[in-house]
């Protein structure tokens, strides 16, 4: 089979592929999407697609698909967990035809947990709903769930019957604390006050503040191994595997207002305590930049209230004078503008400014601050692999437990401003998606598409209009409007 001849510009975006989580578009020569798809690394998925290998050995249903491949584009994210959320989403809202897996509007599992249950248990879901419970994952394997669910009722002794509160009547029905290690709280063979304090084990297990458990999983098994007892060691290696999956995710804690307050209260004292700063961090401001695509950068701001995050405060920034993925720099950018105007226009300065990164990032942003005359302005890093707090005063990276008050402030506000520049990402991503349809009708070109576009606002308002309203613009005939139309209206 000869080598398949490729659209000079998708063989350069193809060598151009970051290495890096995230999700990516397939397009046909319409600028339809076809296929949306998920990658741990975007260069390594994207790039296999068009191997001669697989143009020779795949099922006839991909081969076509890649046939039909005339351009795509990537978006790059955290971690696997995003790029599967993101998936999931751009496959519910376009629909590409060669999408199987999704198209039932299947979900992900997750676990969760619902404190205030008199006698709380841990079930399976595919929804997260904002209803003041737990919810940790959800995770892209199902077995994943089930093996943790199952490690952890055990390991826990929770209950696993479905009554909101069991009694001994439940307990005539069920044996789970002979075969599955059940506390037995209906019977009173522990205490409420023991067992309440085993269900919160488990949920800070759950959100990976006990990582000595799945130590103690890992010892067993090498024990196992070395005592030749070699089933029970790859039933602990399957469990270890999984556990190791399930700490890679964060806990989605969605809690009452009132349990929220008295947290972050606490959390913004003792980020005064353990940072040294001069006032208690009643604003907090933080910056993550992403990159759209590769090649755009955009920023976004968010703020928190004593402790608490304030939509009212958020803020959007799109990167102009930076070219490419170059967050030192970007930072840079965007804590100048933004504290150029609050100094000049005498607003309120923050007690604290959040950076996403580790010390190049902060170094960039303390050095936009005194060149601004702002070098009193306390400004930390929050670098995420081991969520150290990134200080730039001689000191080394605050380390603090996964359940510390102060770090939940400062993750919780992290996670906002990386949420609201994928929704900012996701509102531009969908518009250039949208008018790049325009570039591939013969006879529009750069100016013509700009004088539809400023006619008619969108790709969505100009698919509604007729031809006789597109002939209205300057330069568009009959033949060039009706093309227009095919082009951009859903097929």
């Amino acid at each position: 089979m000869r080598q398949m001849s490729l659209p000079d510009v998708l063989r350069e975006k193809l060598a151009a592929l970051p290495d890096k989580p995230g999700c990516y578009l397939m397009r046909d020569r319409r600028g339809t999407i076809i296929y949306v798809g998920k990658a741990i690394s975007l260069r390594k998925r994207v790039q296999s697609y068009f191997r001669p290998s697989t143009l020779r050995n795949a099922p006839p249903k991909l081969r076509s698909m890649v046939h039909s491949v005339a351009d795509l584009e990537t978006i790059t994210v955290r971690n696997e967990a995003e790029a599967l959320l993101m998936e999931s989403n751009l496959i519910k809202q376009y629909r590409p035809r060669f999408n199987i897996v999704l198209r039932d509007d299947k979900r992900y599992l997750a676990l969760r947990a619902d404190p205030r249950d008199p006698v709380p248990r841990l079930t399976t879901c595919r929804i997260l709903r904002d209803d003041g419970a737990l919810y940790f994952g959800p995770f892209p394997s199902a077995a994943v769930v089930r093996t943790v669910l199952d490690f952890t009722e055990k390991r826990y002794g929770l209950r696993k019957c479905t009554p909101i509160q069991p009694d001994a009547e439940t307990y005539h029905h069920c044996i789970n604390d002979i075969i599955r290690f059940c506390s037995a709280p209906c019977i009173g063979r522990i205490s409420p006050a023991e067992y309440r304090s085993r269900f919160d084990e488990a949920c800070a297990f759950l959100r990976g503040e006990r990582l000595d458990v799945i130590e103690e999983v890992k010892a067993r098994m090498q024990e196992a191994a070395d005592e030749h007892e070699f089933e029970k060691a790859a039933a602990l290696r399957d469990t270890w595997i999984a556990l190791r999956e399930m700490v890679k995710q964060r806990v989605r804690v969605v809690a009452t207002p009132e349990m929220h307050a008295a947290d972050a209260r606490a959390g913004i004292c003792g980020l005064q305590k353990l940072i040294g700063l001069p006032a208690l961090p009643t604003l907090i401001e933080g910056f993550d930049i992403s990159n759209l695509f590769g090649t755009q950068s955009v920023a976004s701001m968010v703020a928190a209230v004593d402790g608490l995050p304030d939509r009212r405060l958020y803020r959007r920034f799109r990167i102009r004078t930076v070219e490419g993925a170059d967050d030192p720099r970007s930072i840079a950018e965007v804590i100048d503008r933004r504290y150029t105007r609050v100094r000049d226009e005498g607003k309120p300065l923050p007690g604290l400014i959040l950076i996403d990164g580790g010390i190049t990032q902060l170094r960039a942003a303390r050095e936009a601050l005194a060149r601004l005359g702002l070098s009193q302005v306390p400004a930390v890093g929050l670098a995420e692999e081991m969520e150290e707090i990134v200080l730039d005063d001689g000191r080394p990276p605050l380390l603090l437990p996964r359940d510390s008050d102060a770090l939940r402030v400062l993750t919780r506000l992290r996670d906002e401003a990386h949420r609201f520049a994928l929704s900012y990402h996701r509102r531009l991503r969908n518009r250039l998606i949208r008018e790049s349809v325009l570039d591939d009708i013969p006879g529009i070109g750069p100016a013509k598409k700009a004088l539809l576009l400023k006619r008619f606002g969108s790709v969505y308002r100009l698919a509604r209009a007729t031809a006789e309203e597109i002939q209205t613009v300057p330069g568009i005939d009959r033949v060039m409007a009706e093309a227009v139309l095919r082009a951009v209206k859903p097929g």
